[in-house]
């Protein structure tokens, strides 16, 4: 659990990084903020934007804080309206010359493309993340749901065979991790990971590697992180290494248990530690419950 800093030791000195000169510099300057307006697609705009919603979660915070140690003075509506005013301020400052990375996440989101919407899984403490944010997400592999499965399901018919399990865990899980094939990490020149299950890339990995943003979840709270992911050459690749990781972990040893079972899998999994996020389970659960897996199964239906 992180420490706050005392107030004090937080405020950086002026003039420490540079800020944006059509941004406010103090919490009551509507001029400031007007001028945002002028040009909102700027770079200089959308970073000053980043900067003003990291202070309202600083100013939130930091209100929380002192309502948890609140008196019964007199004179505390007097004080916390000063206190307000000096919180919102400092609020601000912090933002404008500090990288908490909410900021730097929010500038990201802004000047991306817009990706479909997807459930979006919890990063793991060891294997699985969630994929990157769409400034570093790499184009589809296919567009739709349909074409997903078709691409993936004969090599992952193959691995689940080898494991004795169903395969329709196997592909919930994919589906989960890449927004059914709509969102992966790219490596630095631009290729795709084609990582399908979100499997980190650690000290032992010698492979590629592709960076991407993840939220990690550390007794249910999410905190967003860089994170580096395994990056295959090709699906039948990264599907083997999936198996390998499932065979040759104790972690995964219930789950391969649960043989043709796919709930018992997808519960296990879920209790494993593959992925940080408390409901990883019941996202699994609802794609595998959904009617956008069952319309993507009728062609391989027979097959399975």
């Amino acid at each position: 659990m992180s420490t706050l800093l005392p107030l004090t030791n937080a405020l950086p000195a002026l003039g420490s990084s540079p800020v944006d000169s059509s941004a406010a510099t103090t919490y009551t300057d509507i001029n400031g903020l007007a001028a945002l307006k002028k040009d909102p697609s700027s770079p200089q705009s959308i970073s000053a934007v980043a900067e003003q919603v990291e202070a309202l979660f600083l100013q939130m915070m930091l209100k929380s804080m002192r309502d948890a140690t609140a008196s019964d003075d007199p004179d505390g509506n007097e004080m916390g309206m000063y206190q307000d005013m000096f919180d919102k301020q400092v609020a601000l400052t912090i933002s404008q010359h500090q990288d908490l990375g909410i900021g730097a996440l929010l500038k990201r989101q802004l000047t991306g493309p817009l990706e479909p919407a997807s459930p979006q899984p919890a990063s793991s403490g060891s294997a699985s993340a969630t994929g990157a944010a769409s400034a570093t997400s790499t184009p589809a592999i296919v567009q739709t749901p349909a074409g997903f499965v078709n691409r993936v399901m004969p090599t992952i018919r193959r691995a689940a065979a080898s494991l004795g399990v169903n395969p329709l865990g196997l592909l919930a899980q994919a589906a989960l991790e890449t927004g059914w094939g709509q969102r992966m990490p790219r490596t630095a020149d631009g290729v795709s990971s084609l990582n399908l299950f979100g499997i980190k890339a650690g000290d032992e990995w010698t492979g590629a590697r592709a960076i991407a943003d993840t939220m990690e979840f550390s007794n249910g709270v999410a905190t967003p992180r860089r994170t580096a992911f395994r990056a295959y050459g090709s699906i039948e690749e990264s599907v083997g290494d999936f198996a390998n990781l499932l065979k040759n972990s104790p972690r995964y040893r219930d789950a391969i248990a649960a043989g043709g079972d796919v709930q018992a899998y997808i519960q296990s999994m879920g209790k494993s530690g593959y992925a940080t996020d408390p409901e990883y389970a019941n996202k699994l659960n609802q794609i595998l419950n959904s009617g956008t897996l069952q319309a993507a199964l009728i062609p391989r239906t027979a097959a399975l």
